[in-house]
């Protein structure tokens, strides 16, 4: 696993999102109400429009595009239900997030 440092906890608060690279690559940290730290991929797996620009509830992350949701905890689809985010590995360690995007590439769903 190749962890690269994205942020401090402190540029991220529960309740919030946010995109970073890693190693030429868009991800989300996604704080859900209540949760752990995800990392998603970035864009919707819809028609590839960048998720930070979506609206994020606590618990339910929107595509500003065409509103398609995906449960901010596990990445699956909420509407529709037949698509999913790809997930990274996060590791925290003291106050700085850490995340692993190395061999996992974003998922893609019908249009």
């Amino acid at each position: 696993m190749a962890f690269k440092r994205v942020c401090s906890l402190d540029d991220l608060w529960e309740g919030e999102m946010e995109s970073f690279e890693v190693d030429g690559q868009e991800v989300l940290l996604v704080w859900p109400e209540g949760g752990d730290l995800k990392s998603f991929q970035a864009s919707c797996p819809h028609q590839d429009i960048p998720l930070v620009e979506g609206q994020f509830d606590g618990k339910v992350l929107i595509c500003r595009a065409h509103l398609w949701q995906f449960d901010a905890c596990s990445g699956k689809g909420i509407n529709p239900g037949d698509c999913a985010l790809a997930q990274y590995p996060v590791r925290i360690e003291g106050n700085e997030v850490f995340v692993d995007a190395e061999g996992i590439k974003p998922l893609f769903a019908h249009t």
